[in-house]
């Protein structure tokens, strides 16, 4: 399988982000993002995920954290799109279910060159720290935008929004992992009856 690496900038009025990654890392990551509890997920999204990530963002956080974390969702999109190239020899689906105490999450991932998000998590709070939860899901369509992947999101139980947080993006990892990995009864083939994802 070819290298399956990708830089991708984005620039705005609002946000300047890089993203680096690395398909087949072995979950190391450097973020500077200027949002904490983001990091936090998405150290869980690399380490879990067994991919490299680095992630370098300047934004407009004196206003809050709207843009600069839907704009890392849609670069990091962008990057995962472009380090997998064809799918040539991939699974194409991954799953995952990860439980953390109390709270119980699954993520479907359908590789599929379309984007669709079905994304059912309650929060039990606004905020985490100062981190409104509700930008979860932004992150989540941003990326699932850009990624041009097919994502279901559910938390099947939980109470504690830190928790449910990081279940989501726990199990984003794994199921990111397990639809990237390569399909060694396909080796050479796209995993699709129209011959491109």
């Amino acid at each position: 399988m070819a290298e399956r690496r990708a830089r991708v900038e984005r620039k705005t009025k609002e946000t300047r982000i890089t993203v680096e990654v690395n398909l087949d890392g072995d979950g190391r990551c450097a973020l500077a993002t200027g949002v904490p509890f983001l990091e936090h997920m998405l150290e869980q999204v690399a380490r879990h995920g067994g991919l490299d990530l680095d992630i370098k963002a300047e934004g407009d956080l004196h206003i809050d954290a709207h843009h600069t974390v839907e704009d890392i969702g849609i670069t990091m999109g962008q990057a995962l799109a472009r380090a997998a190239g064809d799918k040539r020899g991939i699974r194409r689906y991954g799953h995952a279910y990860v439980p953390l105490d109390e709270a119980l999450s699954r993520v479907v991932v359908d590789l599929s060159g379309r984007p669709g998000l079905e994304f059912h998590v309650n929060f039990p709070r606004a905020r985490v720290n100062d981190f409104d939860v509700d930008l979860v899901q932004e992150f989540f369509q941003g990326l699932t935008n850009h990624a041009l992947v097919t994502l279901h999101v559910d938390c099947l139980r939980g109470k504690n929004a830190h928790h449910i947080a990081e279940t989501v993006f726990k199990a984003f990892g794994r199921a990111l992992r397990m639809a990237l990995e390569a399909d060694a009864r396909a080796a050479d083939t796209i995993p699709s009856t129209k011959g491109a994802l």
